[in-house]
């Protein structure tokens, strides 16, 4: 096993402990290995990087996926997720999103909007 798969699993255990099992679940049919390869790369070699923190690099994240706009909405719900599992709060996540409005436009911004407001109700924070 690599150095970045292992950093890679020690990451999502934090963030989303059944992330590859869901991903292999999903994916790994169509594509042999995918669950272990997005873990590997995304979280063991990217966000496990040093320079930011954690809570930094996911506000970043959503920042991205709102801007990228409303078809992203399954991955920007997921990372809003693992943002709170960072330590954001509520509060940074919507500045996050909002602050995508001068980018992405409003309707991105709203789509994000949407998004947090979903995964805020299934977790019975309040909105």
């Amino acid at each position: 096993m690599s150095k970045a798969l292992e950093r890679g699993r020690e990451l999502t255990k934090k963030l989303n402990p059944e992330l590859e099992t869901i991903l292999k679940e999903r994916y790994d049919d169509l594509l042999p290995d995918f669950a272990e390869s997005l873990i590997e790369w995304a979280y063991g070699r990217h966000y496990s990087r040093p320079g930011l923190d954690m809570k930094t690099r996911q506000l970043c994240t959503i920042a991205a996926l709102t801007a990228l706009g409303g078809q992203t909405a399954p991955q920007l719900k997921i990372n809003i997720e693992h943002t709170l599992a960072a330590g954001a709060s509520r509060r940074e996540i919507v500045e996050a999103i909002w602050q995508m409005a001068v980018y992405g436009g409003l309707p991105a911004a709203i789509n994000g909007l949407n998004a947090a407001r979903d995964v805020f109700d299934q977790q019975g924070q309040p909105t």
